[in-house]
C-alpha cells in the first residue's frame, strides 16, 4: 500500500519517537537560589523556569480567614518562539489567563487544604524556548517548587507541616492523521486533528482534562486512547518528579 504525502508528513514528524514515546524530559531543582522553591523543567525543546515564592498576606477576600493561598503567573520571553513575540506589559492576554488559571488550579490541588496561616506561595512559569506542550511543562515544573517552597517554610519554623499531599503533573495527546500520540512537538500540535492536555494527581485522579477537536469531532474510542497515553506519560512524569524531589537540596540563599 502507498502511504499519502500526509502519512508521509506524519512520519517525518516523529523521527526517533514512537506515538506513545515523549520527548527527553529533565527536572532541574533549585534553578534559582534566591526563590524558595524552582525548577527548570525541559520538555524535548520547551523549557520552562518555575520559581515559587513565600510572600506574607493573602488576597483581600482571604484575609481574617487564616488561610493560605496558592497562586501562578505565566509568561512568555519575547525570543522563546521561532519569531519574537512582544512582551504583555499593560494587559494579560486571553490565552495567558488561561494558562495561568490552569497552573493554579493544578498546584492547588496539591494540597490537603489553605490552613497554613495567612501566606501566599506565588507560582512564575516562565517559557524560555517554546516547543509545544508549555503548559503541561509548566504545571510539571511548578509541582516540584511548590513543594519545596511548603518545604522551606517548614524549615524555617513557619509552618509545622507541609500541606502538601500529592504531586501533580500534566502531558499533551492529540490525534494526527487518524494516530493518537503523546506529548505533542510545536509541528504536531499544530497539525492536529484532536488537541487534548491532561493534569493528574499522583493518587492516579484527575485534576483536568482539556480536549478540543480543531477542525472537527473525534470518537469515544480516540478520547479513550488518548486517556490511556496520557495515563501512561503521566506516571512517568511522576516517576521522575518523586525522584527529583528525594535528592539534598540547598536552602535558598
Amino acid at each position: 500500500m502507498v502511504e499519502s504525502s500526509s502519512q508521509t508528513a506524519a512520519r517525518v514528524l516523529r523521527v526517533g519517537r514512537t506515538p506513545a514515546q515523549m520527548r527527553p524530559v529533565t527536572l532541574e531543582r533549585g534553578a534559582v537560589p534566591y526563590a524558595e522553591g524552582s525548577c527548570i523543567v525541559s520538555f524535548g525543546r520547551t523549557r520552562v523556569l518555575c520559581a515559587a515564592s513565600v510572600e506574607t498576606g493573602v488576597p483581600g477576600w482571604k484575609k481574617g480567614s487564616g488561610e493560605g493561598w496558592v497562586t501562578a503567573e505565566y509568561a512568555m520571553l519575547p525570543r522563546a518562539t521561532r519569531t519574537r513575540v512582544s512582551r504583555e506589559r499593560s494587559q494579560v492576554g486571553g490565552r495567558t489567563q488561561e494558562i495561568q488559571r490552569l497552573i493554579g488550579r493544578s498546584v492547588r490541588a496539591m494540597l490537603d487544604g489553605f490552613a497554613f496561616g495567612e501566606f501566599t506561595i506565588k507560582v512564575d512559569c516562565d517559557v524560555l524556548q517554546a516547543d509545544g506542550g508549555t503548559r503541561t511543562a509548566a504545571i510539571t515544573g511548578a509541582c516540584v517548587a511548590v513543594h519545596d517552597a511548603f518545604a522551606w517554610m517548614v524549615a524555617t519554623g513557619r509552618l509545622p507541616a507541609s500541606p502538601v499531599m500529592r504531586r501533580v503533573a500534566a502531558i499533551s495527546v492529540g490525534v494526527i492523521d487518524g494516530e493518537p500520540r503523546l506529548d505533542l512537538d510545536y509541528e504536531e500540535d499544530v497539525r492536529a486533528g484532536v488537541d487534548m492536555n491532561v493534569v493528574m494527581s499522583s493518587e492516579g485522579r484527575f485534576v483536568e482534562v482539556q480536549g478540543t477537536g480543531e477542525h472537527g469531532t473525534f470518537a469515544r474510542d480516540e478520547l479513550n486512547a488518548l486517556l490511556d497515553l496520557a495515563v501512561e506519560g503521566i506516571g512517568t512524569l511522576d516517576a521522575m518528579q518523586q525522584q527529583a524531589l528525594m535528592q539534598a537540596l540547598p536552602m535558598p540563599v
